[in-house]
């Protein structure tokens, strides 16, 4: 399912998904005519159960393109909205807005701090001591660096951990998380060089990172996505591919990240399918939102016992 049929821009791209009541759920994403264009805004809908509302714009800068939204809501109810904007990932500023009413209305943007973007791409998470953790990363010209910031006050400041890329290449970006069942903190990242997801670890609640190391997943230097089901499965939404932006696919695992099967493909077609976001909703199931060909961003919902029932 199109989260649109017909749009008001020509691209699209990086979705981001929350549920912000039971059932029902909030999209946003960066569109204009194109990646990095001065009229690129963040558009968003909502979604009943049923069917999407009609785009709208919620994130916008004049004569600035507009980047990577990510959405969250907290354990205490407040609903999150960062954005980036600017020229060039090297060069862009964070924005932030709130809502108190499930994105029915926002507070008005606020600037983050200098050297402060919120989450990049992937959502946070939430641990169960109200901590937030946010994957984070440096994208400048020839320096691909990752951290994760924390929160102990509801997202209202941030601290940073230590930068941890791979030891001798530094290329890693957009972390994303999850909690392994003995508490440590999993990152998983995009990568250039290798061309291949790294993994780093945290033993002390998101504080600090071990060094990234190579797992034996590739990855096209494309977005990637993790969650923890409420059954402990973790899911991976990625491109199984060095190369290409297609296919995109889930892997499950069941040690935490350590390994990983592919169990399904999202779609196989020739065409870019890419920066997925995936949640898993209160009923369950996986929530998942991708770039379809930089013309729409597509919605499916999966039950993830089906895919744990597979061969």
């Amino acid at each position: 399912m199109f989260i649109y049929e017909k749009a008001p821009f020509p691209s699209c791209h990086a979705s981001t998904l929350v549920e912000h009541e039971p059932g029902k759920l909030l999209a946003a994403w960066f569109g204009g005519k194109d990646e990095g264009a001065k009229d690129v805004q963040i558009w968003s809908s909502t979604f009943d159960g049923k069917a999407w509302t009609k785009p709208e714009v919620i994130g916008t800068e004049p004569n600035q393109p507009c980047w990577n939204p990510v959405l969250f809501k907290t354990a205490k109810g407040t609903l999150w909205f960062w954005y980036k904007a600017g020229p060039s990932p090297e060069r862009w500023t964070g924005f932030v807005r709130t809502s108190t009413d499930n994105g029915k209305t926002w507070s008005k943007v606020e600037m983050m701090p200098a050297g402060m973007w919120g989450p990049v791409r992937a959502k946070p998470i939430q641990l169960a001591s109200g901590t937030i953790l946010a994957g984070t990363s440096v994208e400048s010209y020839r320096n691909w660096t990752p951290f994760v910031d924390r929160s102990t006050d509801d997202g209202k400041t941030w601290t940073r951990s230590n930068a941890f890329p791979h030891p001798e290449k530094f290329h890693q970006i957009q972390p994303a998380l999850f909690e392994a069942k003995d508490g440590k903190i999993v990152a998983l990242m995009r990568s250039s060089n290798p061309r291949m997801i790294c993994r780093a670890e945290s033993k002390d609640g998101g504080v600090t990172f071990s060094a990234a190391e190579e797992t034996k997943l590739p990855n096209p230097s494309a977005g990637i996505d993790v969650v923890k089901t409420k059954d402990g499965d973790v899911f991976l939404i990625y491109n199984p591919t060095a190369l290409l932006r297609t296919p995109i696919s889930l892997a499950r695992s069941t040690d935490d990240g350590k390994t990983w099967k592919k169990v399904h493909d999202l779609e196989t077609e020739p065409g870019e399918y890419s920066y997925p976001a995936m949640i898993a909703s209160a009923a369950g199931t996986l929530e998942i939102t991708y770039t379809w060909k930089r013309t729409h961003i597509k919605y499916r919902s999966i039950d993830p016992k089906a895919l744990r029932a597979k061969p």
